[in-house]
């Protein structure tokens, strides 16, 4: 928490005025200062990794849809979020989708096909680890939601869960809960297809959608 209140001292979003929750701009300080990022979704694609269609499309499907405005900012610091991978101080990207986010029609069939390239763009990155968990994979232990898992450059920083829910999230730092999402996610990656794998079906699944 230290760590996410220093980021924020000095944070970029702070120009896009209330488009970030309260709840979430602790998420995004941390994230600007973790080494190694780590992150499961079994129902969207990882907000790192969307295009600016498929983060529009979400938007629009909101229960309450924001303003045009507040849809821009909204955009905007998703997009300015996704710079970081390519950065000079770029974080170590692990990434296990569900194959129901790749399946999912976000936006329709135009968006879906770009999301889906981007997705082997973004996998062939050095820093990047892409990985599917598929359907034949059957039960796993992932089943209870998404989550995020942020390691930091000092050892004296602990790791940090990140579990999102409705109206808010949760940050974990107790070891035992660190501890626990970790051989979680290591269950998962073990159950998942390979990154070559991944982005073969990835690339198959993009050519369906034209």
């Amino acid at each position: 928490m230290t760590l996410a209140r220093e980021a924020r001292q000095r944070g970029w979003w702070h120009q896009y005025g209330g488009a970030i929750p309260q709840w979430f701009e602790a998420y995004v300080g941390l994230e600007e200062e973790a080494a190694e990022i780590r992150s499961f979704q079994p129902e969207t694609i990882d907000g790192r990794l969307q295009t600016e269609g498929y983060i529009r499309a979400l938007i629009q499907a909101e229960v309450s849809v924001p303003p045009e405005e507040e849809i821009e900012r909204r955009v905007a610091i998703r997009l300015r979020r996704q710079e970081r991978l390519t950065s000079p101080d770029a974080p170590e990207l692990w990434v296990v989708l569900g194959e129901a986010a790749l399946r999912r029609a976000v936006g329709g069939t135009e968006t879906m096909r770009e999301q889906l390239q981007r997705l082997s763009q973004v996998s062939r990155l050095n820093n990047v680890t892409l990985q599917v968990l598929p359907f034949h994979a059957g039960a796993h232990p992932g089943m209870h939601g998404g989550f995020h898992m942020l390691g930091f450059p000092e050892e004296a920083d602990r790791a940090v869960v990140y579990v999102e829910y409705r109206q808010g999230a949760l940050y974990l730092e107790r070891q035992p809960d660190v501890d626990a999402y970790a051989k979680l996610f290591d269950h998962l990656r073990a159950r998942a297809l390979g990154p070559d794998e991944s982005r073969a079906l990835i690339a198959r699944m993009a050519e369906e959608a034209l």
